[in-house]
Order: structure tokens, then C-alpha cells, then sequence
């Protein structure tokens, strides 16, 4: 790491720690040879392969920006969005690989899209999955319902048992 004053090759970390829920660490930094002090930020890159084999750095705002368009007249939030794109993010990088395919991203933004809003679920899914007539339509929101149903029995048994005091 070069010295942004002096620019000698060397430094001496200081101080270490996390920052941006985790996902980065800050390091103060010396210069033996000028002895100021300076702060550096290490993220880890995340590279997406695009379908044409081109990588790109990935970002959280092409992923609200491809959800943006599902969600129009839907009541969802920007802060909705973005806590989308942070939970897309930790999947993805949770896997522990440097890259990943486009494809990949988009897997990992239907399930959190389908809890946030089924309609824009439905609709992202439509263009993601190329549905191409109504039974792709008619069979996404059987599975929609079926697992609404499973949830809803869950809950109900869930609630049903009552612990005795």
C-alpha cells in the first residue's frame, strides 16, 4: 500500500476493523517514512458473468433497477428495494464464490422478491423464466398458492399449541 502523501511502498496497519455490516474492513495505516496517518477500506469483489461471458462488478442498484420495473404500482418502498438488494447481496456472497452467473443473481432475487410482493414476484419471474403462455402463469401461481396453504397450516398449528402454565 503506497503512502498517499510520500508515496513510499510501505506502511504499517494501525488499527483494524469492520465496517459496512461487515461486508468491508477499515484499516488506519502509518508511514515509517513520513509518519503520517491514513485510512484504507478492503471490500471483497464479486464479479457477475453476463450470458455474452463478459464479467462486470456486481451492484446492488441493477438488481433494484431489474426489481423496480416488477414492483411498478405495487406497494413496495425504496427502502423495501434496497433491503431486497442487501439480502440478494448476502446470499450471493454467502456462497463463497468470486463469481457468478447473471443467471445466478436472478434465482437468488425470486425468493426474497416473492416474500416482499407476490404480484411482483409474478411478474419478474414471467420475464425472468420466459413464460411464454398461460399455464406458465397458471402453474407459478398454483405453487404461489400451495405454499401459502403450507404456510397458513403451519402457522395454525403453530398456534394451536399452547404451552400449559
Amino acid at each position: 500500500m503506497y503512502c498517499p502523501f510520500c508515496r513510499n511502498p510501505d506502511s504499517r496497519v494501525v488499527d483494524s476493523r469492520m465496517a459496512d455490516d461487515g461486508s468491508a474492513i477499515r484499516r488506519r495505516r502509518q508511514c515509517p517514512e513520513c509518519g503520517r496517518r491514513f485510512t484504507t477500506v478492503e471490500t471483497t469483489s464479486l464479479t457477475v458473468i453476463k450470458r455474452s461471458g463478459v464479467g462486470e462488478p456486481f451492484s446492488r442498484s441493477k438488481v433494484i433497477n431489474g426489481v423496480r420495473k416488477a414492483c411498478q404500482g405495487r406497494p413496495v418502498t425504496e427502502d423495501d428495494l434496497a433491503m431486497l438488494a442487501q439480502e440478494v447481496e448476502e446470499t450471493i456472497r454467502a456462497s463463497g464464490a468470486a463469481e457468478i452467473d447473471a443467471h445466478e443473481v436472478g434465482l437468488a432475487i425470486l425468493s426474497p422478491l416473492q416474500k416482499l410482493d407476490e404480484v411482483a414476484y409474478l411478474r419478474f419471474a414471467s420475464v425472468y423464466q420466459a413464460f411464454e403462455s398461460l399455464e406458465d402463469f397458471e402453474t407459478a401461481i398454483a405453487i404461489l398458492r400451495h405454499e401459502a396453504e403450507v404456510e397458513a397450516k403451519a402457522a395454525k398449528g403453530k398456534s394451536s399449541e399452547k404451552s400449559p402454565l
